[in-house]
């Protein structure tokens, strides 16, 4: 009440239909705006949480997948290209062929679509800013979709290109929620050796620092 009093007392050298408008809307933001047991404004939570944009929820992570507790996520892309297959010998029987990994090409996407970098042989991620990571692969899972390449987990072992760029720290790289990619399902023999195959697929890279 001694706000409300307060608050009153100041508009009083106010006209009166201005003194009227003013205390209406003051009553009325405090209204929506009411605080909780905290004293806190919850509709100010919502409204800021709703100005920043909804987090996307990331999937679960295979334990053999996780990154080390002392990374930090620095970037979450999404990746559309293809994964390069070629028919070729097999390493372990050289009267056999099979369709061999070569690389990849892709694009990466923010969340808006927009083209943030690109991914190819090395493996390799570079981003617009002229940063690069290579890296290898340390652990693989299954991926849901038994149609789709494996989910991953990779170590870099080196970083060039920009060193104040996105990818300049880059120290884990996790794979994941893909689609598409697998060797094609085509014969491979001798007849169509050298031949290669462009799988369509999609993914999603989250890129951690230290």
């Amino acid at each position: 009440m001694r706000t409300v009093k307060h608050r009153a007392f100041l508009f009083g050298s106010l006209p009166l239909a201005l003194t009227t408008l003013v205390m209406v809307s003051w009553l009325s933001a405090e209204s929506s705006m009411s605080r909780d047991s905290d004293g806190k404004y919850p509709n100010a939570d919502r409204v800021a949480q709703a100005g920043a944009g909804a987090p996307e929820t990331g999937p679960a992570i295979p334990e053999r997948l996780k990154v080390p507790t002392t990374q930090v996520l620095s970037l979450q892309a999404q990746a559309t290209g293809v994964q390069i297959y070629e028919c070729d010998v097999r390493k372990d029987d050289p009267t056999r062929f099979e369709w061999i990994f070569k690389t990849t090409e892709a694009e990466l996407l923010n969340s808006a679509g927009e083209r943030i970098g690109r991914h190819y042989a090395g493996p390799t991620w570079e981003f617009t800013d002229g940063s690069k990571v290579v890296a290898e692969v340390t652990a693989l899972h299954p991926a849901p979709d038994p149609n789709a390449i494996p989910w991953l987990l990779l170590s870099a072992i080196s970083n060039s290109g920009n060193v104040f760029g996105v990818f300049g720290g880059t120290q884990s790289i996790q794979r994941v929620r893909t689609s598409g990619g697998k060797a094609p399902a085509q014969t491979c023999n001798r007849a169509r050796a050298g031949k290669q195959m462009r799988q369509p697929f999609r993914a999603t890279y989250y890129f951690y620092d230290r």
